[in-house]
């Protein structure tokens, strides 16, 4: 439903629904209306069950509500009109006698009120124009205050799924990215994080909790937070997965979801990543040869088999400078630009392969925005991305 009245080359059409159950009354509201010079298109109603089905069917600029009718009266016609139609002007029509009726409706929340015998068509003219403009007021401060919350609490769930790295002694360069996806840009439920051990080793973990939304979301940030304080606590690999899908299992309201992710060790000294693939996908490892998908066993996701615990691990030996990308499936799962199918890990490699030399973060937006570019809006996805750079220099792709 739209409070913004048609518009026409003669100037706007006010589509008023006037809610009267006396036949002479509503002749007259209808005369007034036409002596008021507005263009205008009239639904006539006796009862509050019938304004319902047109208020369910049809957009309505203004309702001119008589207080007394069949299956509702007095304030209670207010409130039960608002409750139908929140976003819609309301001008309240009250008899001779009824002094305080019409204050006390607009205390319910009608706009105006009119008095029955006493309505020239200026002041109807007036009283229907200003209560439609005070309605679209409301309605757009409404909306503006709704996409005000929805980018706090997008705010505070992405602090969440994207925190700061805990990073001591260690020289290797993370960038991470997060791109919401969706109508509305809503967040879903990617995240990852990276922390560094008593041991001087690098975890990092990148993951996506299945569906979009708050719920996937607040789901997400429970994993994150998770990981980082059972891998403080010394958890490692399938334990440290154990213990995420129980959390999982206990947390998520819904036993359709699920979560993928990718655990991994970074171990300079040793030259070597361990890696665990619980339902993700492999890692990019980049040398001075070019970008390359790495080789690793795969596992189940978290919350598919709770119990199976198939987790198996890794080891990936590296150079001594390069660097390692893990991401989610927002990165790949869009159109190619040219055929119309999804991009894939392929051509994802071909672009990487295509794009000038970069710094580590710069490479990162530009590879995100050429993949946003060949998808042009067709398939809508979260994103997460983690690089991690390690050697004298970064690797330029």
């Amino acid at each position: 439903m739209t409070d913004t009245p048609e518009k026409s080359s003669e100037g706007p059409v006010y589509r008023v629904l006037l809610i009267e159950d006396d036949p002479g009354d509503a002749l007259l509201v209808e005369e007034l209306l036409h002596d008021t010079g507005m263009r205008f298109a009239l639904t006539v109603r006796t009862t509050l069950a019938e304004a319902r089905a047109e208020l369910d069917s049809s957009p309505i600029d203004c309702i001119l509500l008589d207080l007394h009718l069949p299956d509702v009266s007095g304030v209670d016609a207010v409130t039960a009109v608002r409750g139908l139609a929140p976003h819609t002007a309301v001008i309240v029509l009250t008899g001779l006698s009824e002094d305080r009726a019409g204050t006390e409706a607009m205390a319910a929340g009608a706009q105006d009120y009119l008095v029955k015998g006493k309505v020239e068509a200026d002041l109807l003219r007036r009283a229907l124009r200003y209560a439609v403009y005070r309605s679209r007021t409301e309605r757009a401060s409404a909306e503006a205050q709704a996409t005000r919350l929805r980018a706090e609490e997008n705010a505070r769930l992405e602090r969440g799924l994207l925190p700061q790295p805990m990073l001591d002694t260690s020289t290797v360069r993370v960038t991470s990215r997060y791109l919401p996806g969706g109508e509305m840009a809503l967040l879903g439920g990617d995240f990852l994080d990276v922390v560094e051990g008593d041991d001087g080793l690098l975890h990092a973990v990148v993951g996506d909790v299945s569906g979009h939304g708050p719920a996937a979301a607040a789901l997400g940030v429970c994993l994150r937070i998770a990981w980082r304080s059972l891998v403080l606590g010394g958890h490692r690999g399938d334990d440290l997965l154990r213990l995420m899908e129980r959390i999982l299992i206990a947390e998520r309201d819904s036993q359709q979801l699920f979560a993928t992710c990718t655990l991994l060790t970074l171990d300079q000294r040793s030259g070597t990543a361990v890696l665990h693939l619980a339902g993700h996908h492999e890692p990019l490892l980049t040398t001075a040869e070019g970008t390359r998908e790495v080789s690793a066993e795969h596992g189940i996701a978290l919350g598919i088999v709770p119990g199976e615990c198939s987790w198996p691990s890794t080891v990936v030996p590296l150079p001594a400078s390069g660097a390692l990308t893990v991401y989610t499936d927002g990165l790949v799962e869009g159109h190619n630009g040219t055929k119309g199918e999804r991009l894939g890990v392929e051509g994802l490699l071909t672009l990487i392969g295509n794009l000038p030399p970069a710094e580590p973060a710069d490479h990162v937006d530009l590879l995100i925005k050429e993949t946003q570019t060949l998808n042009a809006g067709r398939h809508s996805d979260d994103l997460a991305v983690l690089r991690l750079d390690w050697g004298d220099r970064p690797v330029l792709p």
